[in-house]
């Protein structure tokens, strides 16, 4: 019998074990956390939206309307028609003819990978794609294939070997725990050629990139029917869910095929009145992305340190590479100590020997706050060296 004892041990001994902190107040960019107050650089709500009381208030009006539960899933009795002007608004935003809500990007991620590859088809992914992605893979029971970060050339190699029957590419196009922006317009080109699907998870930079904030296939002008689209609702969008986007074919299969779409229940209509209000915050206000871009050329420009080095990226998740697991660890709680909170991410979430503090930034964080966080960056260096 397997000895969980061990394993936890283990972890511990590591600087692996993993803890959660208990939030007692709205997400913002100001927490209170264990009854502590903090000035936070933790979480994806990049648009400051998590909190905003329109968004509220129209959760609200729709709990008071139409209850809180949906119910059922949404191909027996769950799918309310403030779910479907949901999916409207959200292919319409992002420029795809139809849209399917999921309750997380993590189903979402699933379904479109297991729909679109099975035991004939060939999968061929980024290294350092979000785990959810490699799930997928695993469980599309393709055969797999992993290129170096952003090597085109690796990319293409597997594809012009591939004699499988259906091929498909999957990437982050913004990678979650480094920040930087794939590729997508060259991939998308060897996609073309070599006749494969390209699956893009935009959890991080949809609400962020392109022209207001309708993702990164904008930001790079894609237009594909061979392109599925993944957008997480829990991050910029501040409430929770997720959604695929692409032609009316495809969401028809993920409509019936998609094992994590049939097999559960439909998310609370409620959050679906929240992410309308939601989308139509996110369209209008351009401000809050400029910010975001405001603040990421600060915080590339301004924090320069000898001991760890800053990953260049111009997202809102900014990489500072420790190395070690427990300096990563100890580092995080120095800042603490100081009243700011910024997670250290350690293996297997990193490759092995490149835990970081991940710096996430916020449209609700102000230029003096981003200070802070650089000079006690500095200042607590100094206790390391």
């Amino acid at each position: 019998m397997h000895d969980f004892a061990v394993e936890l041990a283990d972890m511990q001994r590591q600087g692996r074990r993993r803890h959660r902190r208990l939030l007692d107040s709205p997400q913002g960019a100001h927490v209170r956390v264990d009854g502590r107050d903090y000035l936070s650089f933790c979480s994806n709500d990049y648009l400051g939206l998590a909190a905003d009381p329109r968004i509220a208030e129209a959760a609200i009006e729709s709990i008071c309307k139409l209850g809180l539960g949906a119910g059922a899933s949404h191909l027996v009795s769950g799918h309310h028609r403030i779910h479907d002007e949901l999916e409207r608004a959200l292919a319409q935003f992002v420029r795809l003819p139809r849209a399917l809500l999921f309750s997380s990007g993590y189903l979402a991620n699933i379904a479109v990978v297991t729909v679109l590859a099975g035991r004939s088809s060939d999968v061929i992914a980024d290294r350092l794609n979000h785990a959810s992605l490699n799930d997928a893979m695993i469980l599309s029971r393709a055969r797999c294939r992993r290129y170096a970060h952003c090597d085109l050339a690796a990319l293409e190699s597997y594809l012009a070997h591939s004699d499988a029957a259906d091929k498909v590419v999957i990437t982050d196009a913004v990678f979650s725990m480094d920040g930087d922006i794939a590729p997508l317009a060259d991939i998308a080109r060897l996609c073309a050629r070599y006749a494969a699907w390209l699956v893009v998870d935009d959890a991080h930079g949809f609400g962020v990139l392109g022209k207001s904030g309708c993702g990164a296939l904008s930001h790079f002008g894609l237009e594909s029917a061979h392109i599925a689209y993944v957008g997480t609702l829990g991050k910029a969008a501040g409430v929770s869910g997720a959604f695929v986007a692409g032609s009316e074919q495809l969401i028809e299969l993920l409509i019936q095929r998609a094992r994590t779409y049939i097999y559960t229940t439909a998310s609370p209509p409620s959050l679906a009145a929240a992410l309308m209000k939601s989308v139509e915050l996110m369209q209008g206000e351009n401000w809050r992305r400029q910010r975001l871009v405001e603040l990421a050329a600060q915080i590339s420009r301004k924090l320069e340190l000898r001991r760890w080095r800053l990953l260049p990226s111009q997202t809102a998740i900014q990489p500072l590479i420790i190395g070690d697991n427990s300096e990563a660890v100890a580092l995080s709680d120095a800042l603490a100590t100081q009243g700011i909170l910024v997670p250290a991410i350690r293996p297997p979430t990193v490759p092995k020997g490149s835990a970081r503090l991940r710096i996430s930034l916020s449209a609700a964080h102000t230029e003096p706050e981003v200070d802070l966080l650089i000079e006690t960056l500095r200042r607590t260096e100094a206790s390391f060296s």
